[in-house]
């Protein structure tokens, strides 16, 4: 365990709570130096409940982003398991969770800057300083912003079987409790949709209502559906392209059917140099 690779994730924003939440278990079983990490994914599934899915796209990015790296594999009773590092010059420049320090104006009554002491009751001396201290800077969010959430919160819910809609105020919060958990809007709205249609027809005592079907986290399994059907995509991708880079190193009389698409597809991920592109033709 390290706590300087601890708190160097701490302090960094990856981008989803979800990802937060298995870089920290990573960051929990790494040396000093972020290797040393051997742990499957299946127990990093266990410690953080979340989805096989959902750990196994997660790991595939930080791999793909450069802030994990494979160094080895260590047997285990299931045969083996991938020994990582946390490349903790990538994690480093990724944008702080710290907001910088915003100095504001001058005021008519400025507020108490130093050590108070309160008012006391029988002797006992108050807070040692005042709530309302003048570096702590609330922003709300601006009007674009919640505007913009506003829109998704009621996309989702109208989606819902018109009939058994109840309690908008608890569905809105149970959505973004959702979004706050690392759930996409986009994604809620697909579960919601999904839903909808397969009880189409249904009589409305089979119908759950809007309330307590977010309240159960009924969407989750229809989440979860379409991230291992995206993982699913992803991986088919993956593989064709290893493919066309395959015939490509060997110059294999496939190269023909490959696309101008596909050649620059190629190029944007770097998977192949112009040079070889240009030794098999598909490239000028």
């Amino acid at each position: 365990m390290s706590w300087r690779v601890a708190n160097i994730c701490a302090e960094r924003k990856f981008g989803s709570a979800t990802r937060k939440q298995i870089i920290m278990f990573l960051a929990d079983k790494a040396s000093d130096d972020g290797s040393g990490i051997w742990c499957s994914k299946g127990t990093i599934q266990r410690h953080t409940e979340l989805g096989e899915t959902t750990v196994k796209r997660a790991v595939r990015a930080f791999l793909k982003e450069g802030i994990l790296v494979e160094t080895g594999s260590r047997t285990c009773k299931n045969g083996f398991t991938v020994v990582y590092r946390i490349d903790l010059a990538k994690v480093e420049a990724l944008e702080p969770t710290l907001e910088p320090e915003i100095e504001t104006g001058s005021t008519v009554a400025p507020v108490q800057s130093g050590p108070g002491t309160g008012a006391t009751v029988a002797g006992v001396p108050g807070p040692a300083r005042p709530p309302n201290h003048p570096k702590t800077i609330h922003k709300p969010p601006t009007r674009q912003r919640e505007a913009e959430v506003a829109v998704d919160l009621k996309k989702i819910l109208t989606s819902f079987p018109a009939d058994r809609i109840r309690d908008r105020t608890t569905c809105f919060s149970q959505i973004e409790i959702a979004i706050a958990e690392g759930v996409a809007a986009d994604e809620l709205h697909h579960a919601v949709k999904t839903y909808a249609a397969e009880t189409e027809g249904f009589t409305r005592s089979r119908v759950c209502f809007s309330d307590n079907w977010f309240k159960s986290r009924r969407w989750q399994t229809y989440v979860e559906e379409l991230r291992s059907q995206n993982w699913a995509v992803e991986e088919l991708s993956a593989a064709h392209q290893e493919r066309l880079v395959a015939w490509i190193a060997s110059a294999s009389p496939m190269c023909k059917h490959i696309t101008p698409t596909q050649v620059a597809q190629l190029r944007k991920s770097a998977a192949v140099s112009d040079a070889a592109l240009r030794a098999v033709g598909l490239l000028k």
